[in-house]
């Protein structure tokens, strides 16, 4: 999306006159405008979304009267937390493609961070993992979740081993190669059409769609990925879709409606 398209989409929203600072800050940051309006009560018909910011943090909200809530990162309740709680630990099949096994906790690069939940599932496992977003918007509302998360004693210690990098996957990975930085394993989920019907996908799929677009560099991605992982690259895709065009995987783990491509290079020990 370019910064013309983008600012025609995305405004900034303070929600009490004592965020107008921090909000006028990420509107600097984003290259958006601030609205004027203060408030959730402020009628918006300007732009189709805004970005909420309050002393609860950053979220993303649509306008119009219909729209659904808002997007935020927050690792400490919901859904992320169910699944912290009880979603089978090490017996989740992204551990098992990823490699975590008693005693190995792969070192990880998520190369397509998005809103990190699968990076903080792995490092609630124990892994090292550093998180790369290319998105300056799903960025900032990543980058805000883990400041929150921080300060959060139930899971900081998971927060302390997610390392937030903004910028592309395949520079990051290029950057890593033949350095003492390459990650064990690399961590692949392009953007595709998701099937699930719950209202909480939809809305993050509408964001994600109007702000990331479809990820049309995965051949280089991959590419750049096997160059630098030591052990294995792992890649999410739907549980019908092609692999991405270039080496065939390893082998594949498949679900009810996904499935993990694993690109074995060396044994993890």
């Amino acid at each position: 999306m370019s910064q013309q398209s983008l600012t025609e989409q995305l405004a900034v929203l303070a929600m009490s006159e004592g965020d107008l600072l921090q909000a006028q800050i990420h509107a600097d940051q984003l290259g958006l405008d601030l609205l004027e309006a203060v408030g959730s009560a402020a009628k918006i018909t300007e732009v189709p979304f805004v970005l909420l910011v309050s002393d609860q943090g950053v979220a993303i909200q649509q306008t119009g009267p219909k729209a659904p809530g808002p997007v935020q990162v927050d690792f400490g309740s919901g859904a992320v937390a169910h699944r912290r709680k009880f979603g089978g630990g090490a017996g989740q099949q992204i551990a098992k493609a990823i490699g975590v096994k008693p005693g190995i906790r792969p070192r990880i690069a998520d190369v397509t961070a998005g809103l990190g939940r699968d990076s903080f599932v792995l490092a609630g496992l124990g892994c090292d993992v550093t998180l790369i977003e290319r998105s300056p918007i799903v960025a900032c509302l990543l980058e805000d979740g883990l400041r929150r998360g921080l300060k959060d004693s139930q899971i900081n210690d998971i927060i302390a081993r997610m390392h937030f990098h903004p910028g592309q996957g395949a520079d990051y990975l290029k950057g890593c190669q033949g350095s003492e930085m390459r990650p064990e394993v690399v961590y692949l989920d392009p953007m595709f059409p998701h099937s699930n019907k719950s209202a909480e996908v939809k809305k993050e799929m509408r964001l994600f769609r109007q702000f990331i677009g479809d990820d049309t560099d995965t051949a280089e991605l991959l590419e750049a990925a096997l160059a630098a992982a030591i052990n294995r690259v792992v890649v999410k895709r739907p549980r019908k879709a092609p692999c991405i065009e270039g080496p065939a995987p390893t082998f594949k783990l498949e679900g009810k409606s996904g499935r993990f491509d694993i690109y074995a290079l060396k044994r993890l020990e």
